[in-house]
């Protein structure tokens, strides 16, 4: 695991690049929906700021989560580094806990106005595929990274488990963010385990009681147990709209003005403690 994590950056970077690249390319032999915009409408800003976010990670957070992880193991901190448990136990509880801290969070996004206007930036995406899996507000991912800090230093997750954990998390946000097309009967089974694309794809309706739900990123089982999960798009995966209310013009879809969100526009019905 050592060498593992020695070669942290490289893993990542090229885990994405080929599962980026293997979605992008099952996106265009098999797509879910036909395309409402170009690509060259929507790319360079959703790829602009997946270049920007962890560029900008690394200037705050120059040790990452899995720095904190080693720290907090040589420390003693943390309910996992106090207890006698395997090395692979403590990878998968880590995994699984850490997911259920992210699907929190996901539901307080969209709970508080103030933040739900950092975290609508991601849903006023107007198609959505590969690249909107990493189209997030840099400073929502900075908030993230603080929330992923406490929930590591309380939990004493270890570092093999972090990084299991956010490369599994950016492998299946960009798999379930895809245009896919996947045949029914498989989704079903694949949903017990996974959040799918048309799992997924029903949490960025338009509507506001289908945007409020299916927070999950990674598993699913938190939505099934917790009341949030809906199966399906009143309209269908063919007639559904994506995006806000808000931001619908070509204009919107530009990095400046998809950073300046947060300060454009009323927060509408969409946040569940919001205006009604």
């Amino acid at each position: 695991m050592s060498t593992v994590l020695s070669y942290e950056p490289e893993l990542r970077l090229g885990l994405f690049l080929a599962i980026f690249g293997a979605m992008a390319l099952w996106e265009k032999i098999a797509p879910r929906r036909a395309r409402s915009w170009s690509r060259l409408d929507r790319w360079p800003s959703n790829l602009g700021v997946t270049v920007l976010n962890p560029i900008l990670l690394r200037l705050v957070f120059p040790a990452g989560a899995v720095g904190l992880a080693m720290l907090g193991a040589r420390r003693g901190w943390g309910l996992f580094n106090n207890l006698s448990l395997a090395p692979w136990l403590a990878v998968v509880l880590s995994v699984v806990l850490l997911d259920f801290v992210i699907y929190l969070q996901h539901v307080m996004f969209h709970a508080v106005p103030a933040l739900w206007r950092l975290h609508r930036m991601h849903h006023a995406d107007l198609d959505l595929d590969v690249t909107s899996g990493a189209r997030f507000h840099p400073v929502e991912i900075l908030l993230s990274m603080v929330v992923k800090f406490a929930a590591v230093a309380a939990l004493g997750t270890s570092a093999g488990g972090v990084l299991a954990f956010e490369v599994l998390l950016n492998a299946t946000s960009m798999f379930n963010h895809s245009n896919v097309w996947i045949p029914t009967r498989l989704d079903r089974v694949l949903r017990c385990f996974v959040v799918t694309p048309d799992m997924h794809r029903v949490h960025h309706s338009i509507l506001v009681r289908e945007t409020n739900s299916n927070f999950g990123f990674n598993l699913p089982w938190w939505d099934r147990l917790l009341g949030t999960y809906r199966p399906q798009p009143a309209a269908g995966h063919q007639g559904m709209t994506i995006g806000v209310e808000q931001f619908r013009r070509i204009e919107d879809l530009r990095l400046d003005r998809m950073l300046l969100q947060p300060l454009m526009s009323g927060v509408g019905a969409y946040p569940i403690s919001g205006d009604r």
